[in-house]
Formats: C-alpha cells, structure tokens, sequence
C-alpha cells in the first residue's frame, strides 16, 4: 500500500480509541455478573476486592499489550503480534480463536443480555428478536464508512458512560444505605482464598475483558506508537473507576438477598434506586448502553479476519474491501457466526466458555512481551510496559490461575477451547500448502 494512502486511512483519533477500549470493556458484565457473585461471597470488602484484583489484571495487560501495539502498529491484535514473535501457527490460531469466538461470542452474549433488559420494558418483544435486530442493524452501520462507525461509536459510548455516572450519582447520594459493610474483617481473609472467589474472578476478569480492543483497529489509528498504550491505559483506567464506583452502588443500594442469582443486576438496583418507572427506564438505558458494547466488537473484530485473509491466499476473499474501504466480508461472517450462537448457545455457556480461550490467547500475547525483547533486543520500542518486569509478571500469574481453575472446575467448557485450537491448526496446516504471506508494511 503506498504511504500517502496509508496515511489517508488512518481515520480513527485517539478519543474513538479510547471508546473503543471503554464501550468493548463496559458490556454484560458489570450488569449481570455480580447476581453470581454474591450467591457464595457475602462481604462487601470480599465482593469490592474482586473487582480491584480484577482491575490490576486488566491494567497489568493494558501495559503489556501497549508495548506490542506500539512496536508493531498493524490491525489484527494477537494475531499479528504472535505471527511475528513466536510462528504464523501460533498467530494464526490466536486469530482464528478471534474469528470463530473471540468477538462472535461476546457480541452474541451482549446481544442476549440486550434483549433480555429490553424485553422487562417491553414484554410483548421476544428477546431473541430483538437480539437478532441490533445485531444486524450495527452490522450495516458499521458497512457503512469508518468515519460515520466512529461518531457512531463516540456517541454510544459517551451515551453509556453518562448513564453509569447518573446511576452511581443517585444511588449513593439519594437512597438509605444497606445493612452491608466494606470494611475488611478477620474471616474476610478465607473468603478470598476461597473457591467461591476464585470462580467469582473468572467472571469479572470477563467483564474486565476489551482492555485490548484498540489494538485490532492499529493500522487505522493515528500515531499508532503514541495512541495505541494511551487508548489501552486510559481507557481501562476509566473502566477501573466506574467499575468499583458501580459496583459500590448497586450493593449499597440493593440487598443482597434481590440480587442473587439473577441476571438483570442493573435493572433490580435501579428498581431500588428509582422506583418501578425509573428502572423501566433505566432497563432501556442499559439495553442501548450494550448496543455500544456491540457496536465496539463489530468495528474490531472484522479487522483480525481482514488481515489473516491479506496474509494467507485461502481467506482472501476476506480481507476484500468494498468501495468505501470496509471489509464487507469479513463483516458478513461475524454476523453469520453470531446468528448461529444466538440460535444454539445460552448465555451462561458462551462466558464459561470464553473465559478459558480469551484468558489463553492473552497470556501467551503478555508472555509475548520477554519474547520480542529476548529475540529482538535491537527493535525500536517506541513505548515500553511501566513497571516491566513486575506488571507483566502479576498479569501472567493471575491469568495461568485462572486457566488451571477454569480447566479444573469447567472442564467441558475448557476442552472445547482446546478442540477449537485443534481444528484451527487442522486448518492452518491445510492452507499451510499455500504460500504464507506477511504483508505487513510497517
């Protein structure tokens, strides 16, 4: 690609960045995982720290990954990042775990939530209806132009930004406070040591996942060696407050007794909060605040599938752009893979299952860090990871726990993760026939 035109391609500044990092990493999570937690946790210090130990993982992999970004500054996230480190085998099966469920996934899990949130509005709207509607609707719009996705996005993310700040603004200022302290005890200790913590952090390491969204949109980011760490930090930065402020208030607010086991946390907080009337409305606010989540993954996501189509001959087709410069294909697929989830998975299976493939893909990225420098030690970093080696460290640790646990306690969930690294090194090796092409001009 000549350079004059590279450049003219670079559309999406640092703030859309940033939305992009907020909007993929504020999704389902934080409005529905907390009814899980608080089945086995009871302390509101225990339940608190969940989300700080969750928040250091995800800054520790903001860190790392900003490092990666910066020094190879091309869409497509792990997939390029550990072709270039470690083997196109091993990049490819990370990119292929992106394509097949690594955005699909998260979108049709949002896409779940979504309708269930709006179908408590309106019930005589089926939630998969509407599910299936967002989806393709944000589909087309990000057909569209990058330009017109990125004010797109901005909206949407400023949209549900304001909200949280008004729920945790009302919730802890205007409602009698429960019976529930923060303050750490003496038995507080054994619970976050205990099972039910271990698999509570499962789910908010999920909620906490998009800290790296940014980084499957580099080639079309501005001063990518400068924006790309700044997206990644600041925006998970952001997520880190809001997260902890959000989940003060709805456990200030609401008692523990209403929110466990359910799904629609946001909705029965706001309930407490506002009234019947103004949870209906909040139960609206929150549906459109996912439509950012969505909208955040089907911006990133077709741009993995872009690149593995522009690198190995097989997938061509898919890295083919329509004459607005989108990669229609690609798009075209991921809402395909999403349809199928949508009609065959639950939403309680799709987080299981993401919690084992997305937690490997990171830490083979973040172990990616002491690679490149072990084996490039004269490549330019024009930034490098803050707190090298310790952050990384700490990211690697937390993530390889997560994993052991994961297969231990969700082993059918986590041998699905593995049949899918399986079948993706099937297909590699049957492509593998045709010429691999790295088609990277940094």
């Amino acid at each position: 690609m000549p350079s004059d035109k590279k450049q003219n391609s670079k559309t999406i500044n640092l703030f859309t960045a940033i939305c992009v990092v907020v909007a993929n990493m504020i999704g389902i999570g934080v409005f529905t995982s907390l009814g899980f937690q608080v089945e086995g946790i009871k302390s509101g210090f225990a339940l608190l720290f969940l989300w700080i130990v969750g928040g250091l993982f995800a800054i520790c992999g903001a860190l790392a990954y900003g490092e990666l970004g910066a020094a190879m500054p091309r869409s497509g996230g792990e997939y390029y990042y550990l072709s270039k480190i470690y083997h196109p085998l091993v990049g490819f099966l990370s990119g292929w775990l992106s394509v097949t469920v690594g955005f699909a996934a998260p979108i049709a899990a949002s896409a779940m939530a979504l309708g269930a949130y709006f179908a408590h509005v309106f019930p005589a709207f089926p939630p998969k209806a509407i599910a299936f509607a967002v989806v393709i609707s944000v589909s087309l719009v990000h057909a569209n132009t990058v330009k017109f996705g990125s004010y797109f996005q901005q909206a949407l993310t400023i949209l549900k930004v304001v909200l949280i700040i008004v729920v945790i603004a009302c919730g802890l200022c205007f409602t009698e406070p429960q019976e529930l302290s923060f303050l750490p005890s003496g038995s507080d200790f054994n619970v976050i040591f205990s099972s039910s913590f271990a698999i509570s952090l499962v789910y908010v390491t999920y909620s906490y996942s998009g800290w790296n969204a940014s980084v499957y949109l580099a080639s079309e980011v501005e001063k990518p060696e400068k924006n790309l760490p700044r997206s990644l930090i600041i925006g998970t930065l952001i997520v880190v407050g809001l997260y902890l402020l959000l989940n003060l208030t709805f456990l200030r607010t609401t008692p523990i007794s209403q929110l466990a086991g359910q799904l629609e946390v946001g909705y029965i907080a706001a309930n407490q909060i506002f009234g019947s009337s103004g949870a209906k409305l909040m139960g609206l606010l929150i549906s459109f605040g996912l439509v950012s989540s969505i909208s955040s993954m089907v911006l990133a996501g077709p741009r993995v599938t872009q690149m593995i189509g522009e690198d190995i001959p097989l997938f061509r087709i898919l890295a083919k752009s329509n004459y607005k410069g989108i990669p229609f294909y690609a798009i075209l697929l991921q809402l395909f893979l999403v349809t199928v989830l949508l009609i065959s998975s639950s939403f309680e299976a799709i987080i299981n299952y993401l919690g084992f493939t997305l937690n490997l893909s990171s830490f083979i990225t973040v172990l990616g860090v002491f690679v490149n420098r072990l084996r490039y030690p004269d490549a330019a970093l024009p930034y490098k990871t803050w707190g090298y080696p310790v952050t990384p460290i700490i990211f690697l640790l937390v993530s390889l726990w997560i994993l052991v646990f994961i297969f231990i306690n969700k082993p059918i969930e986590s041998l699905a993760g593995i049949g899918t690294l399986i079948f993706g090194m099937i297909v590699y090796f049957c492509v593998a026939k045709q010429p691999y092409q790295d088609n990277s001009q940094i």
